[in-house]
């Protein structure tokens, strides 16, 4: 039978429909069909090579000796050619709220970045080495500090797009990074849930979440010393997971090096194993983190959430804000256990 779910985190509710649930395989679409791309690609702005071809660099790790701009990178963040938000420093806009009328505006005052993640053209998270998915990570906290000392960035959100169904619009490999002047209701929610859980048991719901999940063990995909990657009880997609830290803390900005590792190891180990569970579906990946002004409270923890775009949202969902899950997270879970990690 059908049931309701709500996720203690955020306070959403779920509809888990099993007698609508699709076999493992039957997730498996166009992916099968996916192109194999190769190494370089002469046309790719973000190839080595072509470094001309995309905005000069803001930040890089590079072989020793190599110049900025040039041959010798690692990993490469640069200017989005094609930003949603622009730095006040360029633009001359500024973060101010203003009225148009009875509507409240601000300019378009933010971050917009691109980081791209390996000169391997054909590679992805999942099938880098655990080394050079670190460097990915070191380059998020790296970006996240220098950005969030600039009291305009209210919000930062670091985001991967896998696919065209996820949005993506190149195939290099890269994620990007957006920082913004306010913090949206979506973000607020969250936070408001974290308070009322804490205000009502003294604890943070996530590290809750956590020794819950570990001890239950069927909705946990993988685990290390540094971070649990589970599918939430109420997952609003089938086969979403949430990689979350043991140690509490509610900003990225507060990972430790040794963190760095766990997280890139565990990473690439469930995207290893969805590739291999689902045949390389598309998905997207988001790091939520507390907003400037809340980075050291007790009641939010970040996590990064990972969405498979396996299926799309219809009349319901869209009128009612509910999802409706046809593969139960305990068996998404187990599927993906049971997966190697490619």
């Amino acid at each position: 039978m059908p049931e309701l779910r709500r996720n203690l985190a955020t306070g959403e509710w779920i509809i888990a429909a099993p007698e609508r649930a699709k076999r493992p395989d039957q997730f498996i679409k166009e992916a099968a069909a996916r192109k194999r791309v190769p190494r370089h690609a002469a046309e790719c702005p973000f190839c080595e090579g072509h470094e001309e071809q995309a905005p000069g660099e803001v930040f890089a790790i590079r072989e020793k000796g190599s110049k900025p701009n040039g041959r010798g990178w690692e990993v490469r963040v640069i200017p989005n050619k094609f930003p949603a938000l622009v730095p006040s420093e360029v633009s001359g806009l500024n973060a101010y709220r203003s009225r148009v009328g009875i509507y409240l505006r601000i300019e378009g005052v933010g971050n917009h970045e691109v980081i791209i993640e390996t000169p391997d053209h054909q590679l992805s998270i999942c099938t880098m080495p655990v080394a050079q998915v670190e460097k990915v990570i070191t380059t998020y906290k790296e970006r996240y500090l220098t950005l969030d000392r600039n009291p305009d960035n209210e919000l930062i959100i670091i985001f991967r797009n896998h696919g065209e169904r996820a949005g993506t619009s190149l195939p290099h490999p890269h994620s990007q990074l957006v920082t913004c002047p306010i913090v949206p209701n979506s973000v607020r929610n969250r936070m408001l849930e974290g308070v009322r859980y804490y205000d009502e048991t003294g604890m943070c719901v996530y590290c809750d979440m956590v020794a819950f999940e570990v001890r239950e063990v069927h909705r946990v995909v993988a685990e290390n010393d540094d971070f649990v990657a589970l599918c939430p009880y109420a997952s609003s997609v089938p086969y979403e997971m949430w990689i979350i830290p043991r140690r509490h803390q509610a900003s990225f900005g507060e990972i430790e090096r040794r963190e760095q590792h766990g997280l890139a190891a565990i990473l690439r180990e469930v995207l290893g194993r969805l590739h291999q569970a689902l045949n390389d579906p598309d998905y997207n990946y988001v790091i939520h983190t507390a907003p400037h002004h809340s980075a050291t409270v007790p009641h939010y923890h970040w996590h990064l959430q990972i969405t498979p775009r396996l299926t799309t949202p219809a009349g319901f969902e869209i009128g009612s804000g509910i999802s409706i899950n046809i593969s139960l997270p305990e068996q998404s879970a187990k599927h993906l256990r049971e997966a190697a990690e490619g």
